[in-house]
C-alpha cells in the first residue's frame, strides 16, 4: 500500500506528485487494471503471447553475439 505523509509547509500538489510516483513504482495501476473485468480464455493466451514476444525480442536484442 502506497503512503504518503504531508510535511508542514508542503502542497497538497506536491504530495499528490509523490503518491503517484509511489503508486506507479509499486504497480498497483496494471493490477488493477488486471483485476478490473474478467478476462476470457483466449484473452489470457493472446495477453500472454504477446508477453512472450516481447521478452524473446528483448533477449535476441541483447543476447549473445553472433560470431562471423
Amino acid at each position: 500500500m502506497a503512503q504518503v505523509t504531508i510535511g508542514e509547509n508542503e502542497g497538497i500538489e506536491s504530495a499528490l506528485r509523490r503518491f503517484k510516483r509511489q503508486v506507479s513504482k509499486a504497480g498497483i495501476f496494471p493490477d488493477l487494471k488486471k483485476h478490473r473485468h474478467f478476462e476470457t480464455p483466449i484473452e489470457k493466451r493472446k495477453r500472454k503471447a504477446i508477453a512472450r514476444r516481447k521478452q524473446r525480442r528483448r533477449f535476441s536484442r541483447y543476447g549473445k553475439k553472433q560470431e562471423a
